[in-house]
C-alpha cells in the first residue's frame, strides 16, 4: 500500500501551534488493524483517514490507543487536505463518520465546521476524578467527557493533574473550563485512557463546551481558547443543536507512505 501523508497544524495560523494532526487519503479502506498501527506509529493525538465518495467522504479518527467517534482537529485538517491539495472545488464537504453527518465550509474565515452539540448535565463527580484534580474546588458536570468547571483562567493554567487517576474513568477523558480574561471562555482538554495526557486544541470538546458556556453566558458566539502549551482559538456559535468551530490550518508535511505487507 503507496499513499500520501499530510500533516496538519489545524486551529493554528502558522506552524507549531494549534494541534498537529496526520491525515490518509486512501482508495479503499484497509483493515482496521493497519489503521491502528498507523496511528500508533504517527504517535499524534489523531490520525484521520477518509475515503472520497460522490455524496463527500467517510472519514475515521485514530487515537495512538483507539478509534474514537469524533475528532474535530483532524477533521479541520481532513477538510484542508481536500480543499488545499485534492483541489476539491465545492465550498463545502460533507463527511460521514462514527457521529453522523459532518460538514466542513471554506469561509473567508477560515474552515466552518458543523458539528452536533452535546449538553452536559451536572453530576455527582467519580472518586478517582476528584483524586486526579487534588484540592482543586471543581462544578462537574458530564456529556461524553467529564466537563470541569473551576472559577478563574488561573487556576486552568496552574491545574497539574494526577493523569493516573483518570485511566479508568468510564467517559472518554476530562475537558476543565473557566471563564476566561480576554477570551468568552477557556479550556484544557485531557485524555490519558487514549495516551493522550494533554491534547493541545481540541474541537470536539467545544461540541460539550459551547451548549454549557451557552447557557451560562445567555449568548450564542464565542471566542474560546485552549491553554495548552501549543495553544489555539476556536470561533465558536450554537445554532439549535449544532455547533459552528471555525479555525485555520498550516501545513507541516507532505510524506510518501509505503506499507509493506
Amino acid at each position: 500500500m503507496k499513499t500520501t501523508m499530510y500533516q496538519v497544524d489545524a486551529f493554528a495560523d502558522r506552524q507549531f501551534e494549534g494541534n498537529p494532526a496526520a491525515v490518509f487519503p486512501l482508495d479503499v479502506w484497509p483493515e482496521d488493524c493497519l489503521l491502528q498501527a498507523i496511528a500508533e506509529e504517527n504517535n499524534l493525538s489523531e490520525t484521520a483517514f477518509f475515503v472520497m465518495s460522490d455524496s463527500g467522504a467517510e472519514i475515521r479518527w485514530f487515537t495512538p490507543e483507539a478509534e474514537v467517534d469524533l475528532c474535530g482537529h483532524a477533521t479541520l485538517a481532513a477538510a484542508h487536505v481536500i480543499f488545499t491539495h485534492l483541489k476539491y472545488l465545492k465550498d463545502e464537504i460533507q463527511f460521514s463518520s462514527r457521529s453522523g453527518k459532518l460538514s466542513v465550509k471554506r469561509t473567508p474565515e477560515g474552515y466552518c465546521m458543523n458539528f452536533p452539540a452535546s449538553e452536559p448535565e451536572p453530576v455527582e463527580a467519580p472518586e478517582a476524578l476528584l483524586r486526579g484534580l487534588g484540592d482543586t474546588p471543581a462544578t462537574v458536570l458530564a456529556a461524553f467527557d467529564y466537563i470541569v468547571v473551576l472559577n478563574s483562567e488561573e487556576a486552568l493554567r496552574n491545574l497539574e493533574p494526577d493523569f493516573a487517576a483518570w485511566l479508568d474513568l468510564d467517559l472518554r477523558g476530562v475537558i476543565v473550563t473557566a471563564k476566561g480574561d480576554r477570551h468568552d471562555f477557556v479550556s484544557r482538554a485531557f485524555f490519558p485512557k487514549l495516551r493522550v495526557n494533554e491534547d493541545p486544541v481540541t474541537g470536539s470538546a467545544h461540541c460539550e463546551l459551547v451548549p454549557y458556556w451557552a447557557a451560562a453566558q445567555e449568548k450564542e458566539l464565542f471566542v474560546a481558547r485552549q491553554l495548552s502549551k501549543r495553544g489555539g482559538t476556536l470561533h465558536c456559535r450554537l445554532q439549535g443543536d449544532r455547533v459552528f468551530l471555525t479555525g485555520n490550518c498550516v501545513d507541516f508535511m507532505r510524506a510518501e507512505v509505503v506499507i509493506e505487507g
